[in-house]
């Protein structure tokens, strides 16, 4: 949810909002009141809220709730953080602040929460332009698809093996299997993800990508088949 008196502060916000596919705008306004109202009736599990706003500022805004989400305050004025932050606010976004910041605020609530600890940007259909952040001890990551070889599956976690560098990060290969485009990516194995670009060789129960050889599970070959023959012309 998003509350802002300003059409263009509001505008940008919900912007930065939609870009991430973990968070769904349930509510956007730029009278508080009216706010107020809705989230008195609707759950909302984080707020974006301004703090200078006529009829009833962001700081009584929050004071006057019962059930408080997560909030995460914007404003221009620097000093209102403290006040701010003495009501246990997530964080304090102060204007104007790029999508980066506002990312890592994202990040503060989904590490309080547990939810997920990577956050999908898509910016284009291109695969190009398409990446991922991934929460990596405390940082968020930016990952491109295109440069993705393999994704690995270790009990809890998951690598993703690049040319470059390979991270390692606290999510679920199932989770994974479910964003990523299945134009381009595909389940070979329980514990694996390729990325079908990438694949160099294939035989009966093994695929390489480069100097990486990767296992093929008997569930996922017939599949597997089928979008090498269509993609690659293997």
């Amino acid at each position: 949810m998003a509350v802002d008196d300003e059409p263009p502060a509001l505008q940008l916000l919900t912007s930065y909002i939609e870009k991430i596919s973990s968070l769904q705008l349930v509510f956007h306004s730029s009278n508080a009141l009216e706010a107020f109202n809705f989230i008195q009736h609707h759950e909302v599990d984080i707020l974006f809220i301004d703090i200078q706003m006529p009829g009833l500022n962001g700081l009584e805004f929050i004071k006057a709730l019962f059930h408080r989400p997560a909030v995460i305050m914007t404003t221009a004025y620097r000093e209102h953080a403290a006040e701010g932050f003495d009501l246990d606010v997530l964080d304090y976004l102060v204007k104007p602040f790029r999508f980066e910041r506002f990312l890592k605020a994202v990040c503060k609530y989904t590490h309080t929460t547990s939810a997920v600890n990577s956050v999908e940007v898509t910016t284009n259909i291109q695969q190009e332009d398409v990446y991922m952040y991934f929460n990596v001890n405390k940082e968020l990551l930016k990952v491109f698809l295109k440069d993705i070889l393999y994704i690995e599956s270790i009990k809890d976690y998951i690598k993703i093996v690049m040319h470059q560098k390979t991270i390692v990060t606290y999510q679920r290969i199932s989770y994974m299997e479910e964003k990523l485009p299945e134009d381009n990516f595909i389940r070979t194995h329980k514990s694996f993800i390729v990325n079908l670009q990438k694949v160099t060789s294939f035989k009966s129960d093994r695929l390489k990508i480069g100097a990486e050889s990767i296992p093929i599970g008997r569930f996922y070959k017939r599949n597997l088949v089928d979008k090498l023959n269509d993609n690659l012309g293997i």
